[in-house]
């Protein structure tokens, strides 16, 4: 592929929604503003995305679980599974030019269906290395966009879930991560209102896109099969 083909190839979008509340939840509707400033950004070259349903990943297996204890998680040698739903997830992974992250906060850290991805895609031998110096991640920067949903307000509780989720997607070698925050979702009409008004002008202000906004189904999907 020429630089000029590289240039127009459309940017890979990789969306994972970790709410069970589908088209009804704020952290996806607040992706989808994030997404909206990307495609404004991406001009003619366009935007490819790839949705992926969190909550329809089931927990590591004991397979799983034996091969990275004994550090022997490289690959899954044919293996089905964790280890090969595993290698398709990173796969997934590696192939977008950008991650976005659709989550609630859930008991002040990240729900269990986000941490079941993260589970799988934090791998010895695969995305990160073990080193005398400590671990050392194996992917290719990119950015990292995530839309948080808060039922109650983020900056008046213990806040485990950016802390953590910064220092997980280091550890595999993503260091570029911004997040976008609707507080306050579950404490009535105003409160929900002022929140998104807030957290939409937040991506605004970010992305220097002043005053556009997008529905659910503006941004056309492409269907993970995972």
């Amino acid at each position: 592929m020429t630089s000029s083909q590289q240039s127009f190839a459309p940017l890979r979008i990789l969306r994972l929604v970790a709410s069970p509340n589908a088209d009804a939840s704020e952290s996806l509707k607040l992706s989808q503003q994030i997404l909206f400033a990307l495609a404004c950004q991406a001009g003619r070259r366009g935007i490819q995305l790839s949705d992926l349903d969190l909550t329809t990943l089931a927990p590591v297996d004991a397979p799983y679980a034996q091969a990275l204890a004994n550090q022997l998680g490289v690959g899954a040698n044919g293996q089905e599974g964790t280890l090969k739903r595993s290698d398709e997830l990173i796969d997934q992974l590696q192939a977008c030019d950008v991650l976005l992250i659709a989550t609630p906060m859930h008991n002040y850290s990240v729900p269990s269906p986000l941490k079941a991805w993260i589970d799988q895609v934090v791998r010895v031998g695969k995305t990160f290395l073990g080193t005398a110096q400590g671990k050392v991640g194996t992917l290719a920067d990119r950015p990292v966009y995530v839309a948080i949903a808060s039922g109650g307000y983020i900056s008046r509780q213990p806040d485990f879930l950016r802390p953590y989720l910064s220092a997980v997607l280091a550890t595999i070698g993503l260091n570029e991560v911004y997040y976008f925050t609707v507080e306050g979702t579950a404490k009535g009409v105003e409160s929900l209102t002022s929140g998104r008004e807030t957290a939409y002008r937040q991506v605004r202000a970010f992305f220097g896109k002043g005053g556009h906004t997008v529905n659910q189904h503006t941004v056309g999907r492409v269907s993970s099969p995972l």
